[in-house]
């Protein structure tokens, strides 16, 4: 979350450094509305215009690409004038509207697979995809429904999602979520992310979404969940390996 215009320049750059340190390629995520939250007196962020021009300024002085999460079909048309990569949020994987307007922007487009839906029945979104004139999208897996508050994320998905031809992000930090798990607030196993990401890793993917901050207790969204950075450094030095392994 962009929770404030200091600090996601400060991620930004920290994290730029990072993977420019161990050569790995990174995609700045940061959002500017939660527009999910648990509780209504939650944070959401500080709107879609002043995020996507502090994301766009980001991506222009670090010369890295940049993702963001939309929620309507106006914001998409908006953000597809300065973000590279838009995301439709889990919840959003089948509003053909909002999937509409994020195809016809000619940006890349990552759909996250929602909770309640199979692997196979992404093929269903691509169509829309396809039909709407665009073929530069990918499918991030980040768990199922598993009861009430618990997600399981099954490592099969990764293998077929890529089977039937579509690339697939493995999203570490959101699989261990227990959502609406703290009563008003989404709790979670941050301990587990870098374990489902190495088994990701192994099982086959196209790259991994990872929620980092720098001090997870005290971030205004998914504080759970997040792995701190100033353990990303092993952590992407042991997925490397991994993935030199299965490669």
């Amino acid at each position: 979350m962009i929770e404030s215009e200091k600090f996601v320049w400060r991620m930004a750059r920290a994290l730029a450094k990072i993977c420019r340190s161990e050569d790995v390629d990174l995609i700045f995520k940061a959002s500017y509305d939660k527009a999910n939250r648990t509780s209504v007196k939650s944070f959401r962020g500080i709107g879609p215009r002043e995020g996507c021009e502090t994301l766009a300024a980001i991506g222009e002085e670090l010369k890295i690409p940049v993702t963001t999460d939309v929620h309507s079909a106006d914001e998409a048309k908006m953000a597809g004038q300065m973000i590279d990569l838009l995301q439709i949020p889990a919840f959003l994987c089948r509003q053909t509207d909002l999937l509409k307007a994020a195809a016809q922007t000619g940006r890349a487009v990552n759909v996250k697979k929602g909770q309640f839906l199979a692997p196979w029945d992404v093929k269903y979104v691509a169509e829309k995809m396809t039909a709407f004139g665009n073929n530069k999208f990918c499918f991030t897996e980040r768990g199922t429904t598993f009861g009430y508050n618990n997600l399981v994320a099954d490592m099969r998905s990764l293998y077929w999602i890529r089977e039937a031809g579509y690339p697939v992000i493995f999203d570490a930090t959101h699989s261990v979520q227990r959502p609406g798990g703290g009563g008003d607030k989404t709790s979670g196993d941050g301990l587990l992310a870098p374990v489902l990401a190495r088994a990701a890793m192994a099982a086959g993917c196209d790259g991994l979404f990872m929620e980092v901050h720098e001090n997870p207790p005290r971030a205004l969204s998914d504080a759970a969940n997040q792995i701190p950075l100033k353990n990303l450094p092993k952590h992407l030095r042991m997925l490397k390996a991994i993935h030199a392994a299965v490669s």
